[in-house]
C-alpha cells in the first residue's frame, strides 16, 4: 500500500477489536485482535501479500477462538460466590415477617430493609416464614411453625 504500512493497519485492527471487545458482550472479539496483531507482527517482519494477510488473520482467528473454546470447556471458570448475582437464591434460609397475608398462595414479605412477593401456605400478616427458594424474583416461603413443629 502506499503511504501507509500494513503492519500498521493490522496493529490499529487489532487494538480496535481488543477495544471493542470491552464494550461488545461476549469473548469472540480478543481472538480476533490476537490473531491481527499476530498478522502485524507477521507484516513486520516478512512482508507477505495482502491475501496471504488476510489468510493468515482468518486462520489464526479461527484457530484462537476454537482453542479457547476447549480450554475453556476443559477448565471453567469456577466462582467463588455463584449466588453473586442472585439475590433471591441468597436469602434462602432466611426468616421473612409477613406484610401483606399469603392467601391462595401469594401475598408479600419483608427481608431487611425490602419486601419481595411470596409464594407459599397461607400466613396471616405478622407471621414468620422461612425462605425455601425463588422463582425469578419471587420468593418460595413456608412458615416458621412448620418446621419447628
Amino acid at each position: 500500500m502506499d503511504g501507509i504500512e500494513t503492519y500498521w493497519i493490522w496493529l490499529i485492527i487489532g487494538l480496535a477489536l481488543a477495544s471493542l471487545e470491552l464494550v461488545v458482550p461476549g469473548v469472540y472479539l480478543i481472538w480476533m485482535a490476537m490473531a491481527a496483531l499476530a498478522v502485524a507482527v507477521l507484516a513486520f517482519v516478512s512482508v507477505p501479500p495482502l491475501a496471504l494477510q488476510i489468510i493468515a488473520w482468518v486462520s489464526l482467528s479461527l484457530i484462537f477462538v476454537f482453542s479457547a473454546r476447549r480450554w475453556l470447556r476443559e477448565r471453567p471458570i469456577v466462582s467463588s460466590d455463584p449466588l453473586l448475582n442472585n439475590r433471591g437464591g441468597r436469602m434462602v434460609g432466611q426468616t421473612a415477617l409477613v406484610t401483606q397475608a399469603i392467601e391462595n398462595g401469594s401475598g408479600r414479605v419483608k427481608v431487611g430493609d425490602s419486601e419481595w412477593i411470596a409464594r407459599g401456605a397461607d400466613a396471616a400478616a405478622g407471621a414468620l416464614v422461612r425462605i425455601i427458594g425463588n422463582d425469578g424474583s419471587e420468593l418460595l416461603v413456608e412458615p416458621v411453625a412448620l418446621i419447628e413443629g
